[in-house]
C-alpha cells in the first residue's frame, strides 16, 4: 500500500567531524546546521550516538537535542538510534518523557543498537545479545510509559521492580511519561539482508528506517522483509511511512559534484567506516553481491551505489533508479557530514530542499509538499 502523499525530507547527521577541529566548532555547527534545515522546509532532523569515537563525537543526541530545541519552532528531531544495550530502559524512559516535554511534543525517537566495538566494550555489552537485549528493552520502557505505578517487569537483562516504597499520597514512585501519547512516533533503523530489526518494527507498528551504508538491493529488502512481517502481524503497510537514507551531494553541475564528493567529508566518511569495517567483519555491509572482494568496495564502487553525486537532473535520474529497485518510499532522509566547506553545503541542501524533492515528487506523480 502507498498513500498518495509527497516524498517528505529530513537530515541525518552520524556526526561526521575531523578530530582536529575543536569539539564545541563541531558542535556549533551541527546546531547551525539544524537551523539551516528547519529554514529549508526539513520536516525532521537526526542525531547518531557514540561514545568512543573521536570522529563521531556526540556521546548523548538528547543533550544536543535539548540545546537544539531552543535554536529551532518547527523541525522534529531525534536520536537515532537510542543504543538501548548500553542503557538501563527505566533510566532511558524517564529522560524520553522529559525531553519529549522540553520539545513540546516535537521528539521522535528510534531505537536500535550500538555496533561500535569499543562502546560495546566500555559497557559490556556481548554483540550477540544485542538483538534480545533491545527487544526487552523496548518491552519495558513502552509497559513503563502506559502503565501507573506498581511496576513489576520480570526481565532477563534489566527486571524492574517498584512497588515497596510507592505512595499515591505524595505521589512519589511514578515513572514520567511523555508528553505525546501513547509515545512519540518510533523508527527501527534496518541495514542487513531479511532483518531482524524489521521484522520487530513491523511487528510493533513502528516505522522502518533504511541505512545509507547498504545498497539498492538491501534496502529494497529491508522493505520486502517489513511488508512480509506486518502483513504476518496483522498489520498493513504503507510505503508512505518508510524512511530511507541517502547520502546524496548537489552542485551546479555534476562534475563539480563528483569532484567535491570525492574529496571533501562525504567521501571520506564512506573512507573511514570503510577502516573500521576492515578492523572487524569486513566490508559486507556495502557490498551489492556477497562474493564481491571487500577491496573492491572502494570509493569508485560507493559512487555508484551509495553515494549520489550530481546536479539536479543526475541525481534526480539516479534516485529514479534507485528507486526502480526499491520501490516508493514517503521520506528521503539526507545525510549530512562535517562542514569542510560550509558554503558548498549549503548550497547542496538549497538544491535538494527547492529543486529536487521538487522535482522527485513531479517524476512520482506525487502532489507538491
Amino acid at each position: 500500500m502507498t498513500s498518495l502523499t509527497p516524498v517528505r525530507y529530513g537530515m541525518f547527521i552520524m556526526p561526521f567531524h575531523p578530530p582536529t577541529k575543536p569539539t564545541a566548532q563541531c558542535y556549533d555547527e551541527d546546531l547551525e546546521l539544524i537551523v539551516a534545515a528547519e529554514e529549508l522546509g526539513f520536516e525532521e532532523f537526526w542525531i547518531g550516538e557514540h561514545h568512543t569515537m573521536k570522529y563521531e563525537n556526540i556521546v548523548m543526541p538528547e543533550l544536543f537535542i535539548a540545546r537544539a530545541l531552543g535554536e529551532t519552532s518547527r523541525i522534529r528531531l531525534g536520536p537515532a538510534p537510542v543504543c538501548l544495550q548500553q542503557h538501563n530502559p527505566a533510566h532511558v524512559a524517564g529522560r524520553l518523557a522529559m525531553l519529549d516535554h522540553l520539545s513540546k511534543g516535537r521528539l521522535n525517537l528510534c531505537f536500535g543498537s550500538g555496533s561500535v566495538t569499543t562502546d560495546q566494550e566500555l559497557f559490556g555489552c556481548d554483540p550477540k545479545q544485542a538483538a534480545e537485549m533491545v527487544d526487552e528493552a523496548i518491552d519495558t520502557i513502552l509497559h513503563l510509559w502506559t502503565h501507573d505505578p506498581p511496576y513489576d517487569v520480570p526481565a532477563k537483562y534489566w527486571p524492574i521492580k517498584l512497588s515497596k516504597y510507592v505512595d499515591f499520597e505524595t505521589l512519589i514512585g511514578f515513572i514520567p511519561r511523555t508528553m505525546q501519547r501513547p509515545y512519540p512516533p518510533i523508527s527501527i533503523p534496518g541495514m542487513s539482508r531479511n532483518s531482524p530489526s524489521m521484522k520487530s518494527a513491523a511487528r510493533r507498528g513502528f516505522t522502518p528506517f533504511s541505512h545509507c551504508l547498504v545498497p539498492g538491493n538491501v534496502v529494497a529488502d529491508c522493505w520486502k522483509t517489513f511488508e512480509e512481517s506486518a502483513l504476518e502481524a496483522g498489520r498493513t503497510p504503507d510505503r508512505a511511512e518508510w524512511n530511507v537514507a541517502r547520502s546524496i551531494f548537489l552542485a551546479d553541475t555534476t562534475k563539480e559534484a563528483v569532484e567535491r564528493t570525492r574529496k571533501n567529508s562525504l567521501g571520506q566518511n564512506y573512507e573511514y567506516i570503510g577502516k573500521l569495517f576492515d578492523r572487524g567483519l569486513g566490508r559486507r555491509i556495502y557490498k551489492r553481491d556477497l562474493n564481491m572482494a571487500d577491496s573492491d568496495c572502494n570509493l569508485d564502487y560507493l559512487m555508484q551505489e551509495q553515494i549520489i553525486a550530481g546536479d539536479v537532473d543526475e541525481v534526480l535520474r539516479r534516485l529514479l533508479v534507485f528507486i526502480e529497485e526499491t520501490g516508493t518510499f514517503g521520506r528521503l532522509t539526507l545525510m549530512s557530514y562535517d562542514w569542510d566547506d560550509k558554503e558548498s553545503w549549503l548550497h547542496s541542501m538549497r538544491l535538494f530542499s527547492h529543486e529536487l524533492i521538487p522535482a522527485l515528487n513531479k517524476a512520482l506523480g506525487l502532489p507538491s509538499k
